[in-house]
């Protein structure tokens, strides 16, 4: 007979700690910012290339429309996006940056190095891209 499966040996349990171990890490950054850690990474997709459009958005980030809608509908509420209509297309909506959207990229660039000082590392350390788990997105889903 076969033993049961542990908890300590399975991989998912793995992962899962440590993202709930990085987004403790980003909580109070974020709070500074207003923001969720799920709404930060929207914002930094829109920060790279904007305007988006929510399917694009939503395949990028792995989130389905129940998900994202919300999600887009508080930075919204923020101020910090808003979402436009194709002239071309009246069923796809684009999602573009505010002023203020825009203007809280400037301070969510000291982000990547108050992280890397949290959890002793160097800012190369931290976002060496061969040991990032989010390559594996694209495989998994």
């Amino acid at each position: 007979m076969t033993e049961a499966p542990r908890l300590d040996r399975q991989v998912c349990f793995a992962l899962y700690s440590a993202s709930r171990a990085a987004t403790a890490v980003y909580r109070p950054v974020l709070d500074e910012l207003g923001l969720t850690y799920p709404q930060y990474l929207v914002m930094l997709v829109l920060w790279e290339n904007e305007p988006r459009g929510v399917k694009e958005l939503g395949g990028e980030l792995g989130l389905d429309s129940g998900t994202l809608s919300p999600l887009l509908k508080r930075l919204e509420v923020l101020g910090l996006v808003e979402r436009r209509r194709s002239g071309e297309d009246e069923r796809r909506v684009a999602i573009h940056l505010t002023a203020a959207g825009r203007n809280l990229s400037v301070p969510a660039r000291a982000i990547p190095q108050r992280l890397a000082d949290a959890a002793g590392l160097s800012l190369d350390e931290l976002e060496q891209p061969a040991d990032h788990p989010g390559q594996a997105h694209g495989r998994a889903a």
